[in-house]
């Protein structure tokens, strides 16, 4: 069974990414997103593991996650699995809750896996209204498959607040880590110029950002050649920019975290910008 996938925008929802895609031994590494996760299964099952353990999602489910929360994802059955996903921002989930629920603040989503054909079904339809340039469509099945899924279970979006010393050590290793991304120091520099022993350092990071400097580095880079691609910048210098070695290496990673290479990323925004 082949895979395939796409991952695109589509003009009249700005701040909105979409994925269609199948997967069957595609496996995503520890990663993070900066826009909501609202993903619809079709068919099969996805494992993806988050908040401490592994959650599966079936056809008529939907996995959920929150803006900058680590998970991972695999097939849950042979076959694989089928699935088409939306990614809106904070800014755009936040005017929907605002405007159709009772919720104050920033929002999120409280269980990572709901079982709910309804909304799954809604999130396909955005998809294939985006596909059709159906703009009208497309935007109304959104706020709709949001606000369903906020009153479903929706909640207060959980504050990391930086109290402990650790947790301040940890954030002073992220700044550096951001300032020095093409050329980071080894975990003993970089515990030694913040005061700290390696494993502390370690064991802080992990504690606040859910996974360890190296890997949240990877994570980083990945994040920002997104960004560069969506300026146009070729992915050869942006392999170079972000700090991995070449190409080829920017391409292994970004698959494993984005899910598709970055080249076809590119030319969907590229289609986007030349419609604009």
């Amino acid at each position: 069974m082949s895979e395939r996938a796409r991952h695109w925008q589509y003009e009249e929802l700005p701040g909105v990414d979409l994925l269609r895609a199948r997967y069957v031994r595609k496996t995503f590494v520890r990663h993070t997103h900066e826009n909501f996760v609202i993903a619809a299964i079709a068919d099969g099952v996805e494992v993806f593991h988050h908040g401490g353990g592994d959650q599966h999602a079936g056809a008529g489910s939907l996995a959920l996650v929150n803006p900058d929360v680590p998970h991972t994802g695999r097939a849950g059955v042979p076959e694989g699995w089928r699935y088409g996903a939306v990614y809106p921002s904070v800014d755009v989930v936040a005017e929907i809750a605002a405007e159709t629920t009772v919720l104050r603040g920033t929002p999120g989503f409280v269980s990572p896996v709901v079982d709910d054909p309804y909304a799954a079904a809604l999130v396909h339809q955005v998809l294939r209204a985006a596909d059709e340039g159906n703009a009208l469509a497309a935007d109304t099945l959104l706020r709709a498959a949001v606000t369903r899924l906020l009153r479903l279970n929706g909640g207060p979006m959980p504050r990391r607040e930086v109290r402990t010393a650790g947790a301040r050590i940890a954030a002073r290793a992220r700044g550096v880590l951001e300032e020095r991304m093409a050329r980071p120091p080894s975990l003993q520099r970089l515990a030694a110029e913040l005061g700290a022993s390696p494993f502390a350092l370690l064991r802080a990071f992990r504690d606040a950002y859910g996974m360890p400097p190296h890997a949240w580095l990877t994570d980083a880079r990945v994040r920002r050649a997104r960004r560069l691609l969506d300026l146009g910048t070729a992915p050869s210098e942006v392999a170079v920019a972000v700090g991995f070695t070449d190409q080829p290496h920017l391409n292994r990673h970004f698959s494993r975290m984005v899910g598709v290479p970055p080249g076809a990323y590119q030319r969907e925004r590229k289609n986007v910008q030349d419609l604009r």
